[in-house]
């Protein structure tokens, strides 16, 4: 079986309904000294994180907001973060004045980092900075950040429409990654968009306890 088809058929196990509690399958977690690897597991296997603009409201302080977003189909992602925002909320409108922006993203959410603190380093976490940018609603790309979006938060589709959601992407120029000790990873923008995606495993976790 091929890598692809491998990463896959887990994706495809992922959610496993139980009479008592749920079982998560996911791809195991990478070697932390694959800083690439690492990055794009935490992005692709989470479904919400803080994104961070400045604030137009309030001075230009910054202004972090919980959303969803998803950066690819399932077992497919692309590392890059897409999301459906309105102008409704502070954080789309503070992109249209000024793009400047970071998601950052825990691995704690996961379930896989156990008893250890969010800050416990080998409890990992990213922040992308870069730019939060309007894709184009009429492009090939915006209809990609829909099947995106949609298949991993199906209740967007029913959002209403008046509400005008758009959609949204972070172009990274910048990224901050802890994934064990040692201080930040070296990790170029290059690096994280085509890791080597080796020794991929699977790990069941039983999240009743989370839930």
């Amino acid at each position: 079986m091929g890598m692809k088809a491998f990463i896959c058929l887990m994706w495809l196990l992922m959610w496993v309904s139980q009479s008592k509690g749920r079982l998560l399958f996911i791809p195991s977690k990478p070697d932390p000294n694959d800083a690439a690897a690492s990055a794009r597991w935490l992005v692709s296997l989470n479904f919400w994180g803080v994104l961070n603009t400045i604030s137009a409201d309030l001075g230009g302080a910054p202004f972090g907001n919980v959303v969803s977003y998803s950066d690819g189909l399932t077992g497919a992602g692309t590392g890059i973060p897409y999301f459906y925002l309105t102008s409704l909320d502070p954080t789309a409108r503070n992109a249209l004045e000024n793009d400047k922006a970071s998601l950052t993203v825990s691995e704690y959410p996961l379930g896989t980092c156990g008893t250890k603190d969010p800050m416990n380093p080998t409890c990992s976490k990213i922040s992308l900075t870069g730019k939060l940018k309007l894709v184009d609603q009429q492009s090939k790309e915006a209809e990609f950040a829909r099947k995106a979006l949609f298949s991993k938060h199906p209740e967007m589709k029913d959002w209403p429409k008046n509400h005008n959601f758009q959609f949204f992407k972070l172009e990274i120029e910048n990224i901050f990654l802890i994934d064990w000790f040692g201080g930040p990873k070296p990790l170029t923008v290059e690096q994280y968009l085509h890791p080597k995606m080796n020794n991929v495993g699977f790990l069941v976790l039983n999240l009743q306890s989370a839930l």
